[in-house]
């Protein structure tokens, strides 16, 4: 039941103003890309650069991130932005980025 649309905590905090134009992707695994239309929605808007924010840094954060950069998207992680229930992960994973001036594959 964690993270799907009727389970506890899946809504958008009041703080984020979503306007009526916006595209809401339901994501249930690490990646923001399986098992959703993410690409297609990206593609056919145009956009090619994508900013990266969000918890899990370590798991969900990077995982999309790589897939990202496999699909050729041009990202960026906003390292402040980022967090982890562990330092240690959050870390080594910001490091893993920029070890590779932030080029995986």
């Amino acid at each position: 039941d964690v993270l799907l649309r009727s389970g506890p905590g899946f809504q958008i905090c009041a703080e984020i103003d979503v306007a009526p134009q916006d595209v809401i992707i339901d994501k249930t695994c690490n990646s923001a890309f399986t098992y959703t239309d993410l690409e297609m929605v990206l593609r056919a808007r145009g956009i090619t650069h994508l900013l990266f924010t969000g918890c899990t840094t370590d798991v969900c954060v990077h995982t999309t991130l790589r897939e990202a950069c496999d699909r050729n998207f041009q990202c960026l992680t906003i390292s402040d932005a980022c967090a982890s229930g562990d330092q240690y992960a959050h870390e080594a994973a910001l490091h893993m980025v920029t070890v590779e001036d932030g080029i995986f594959g």
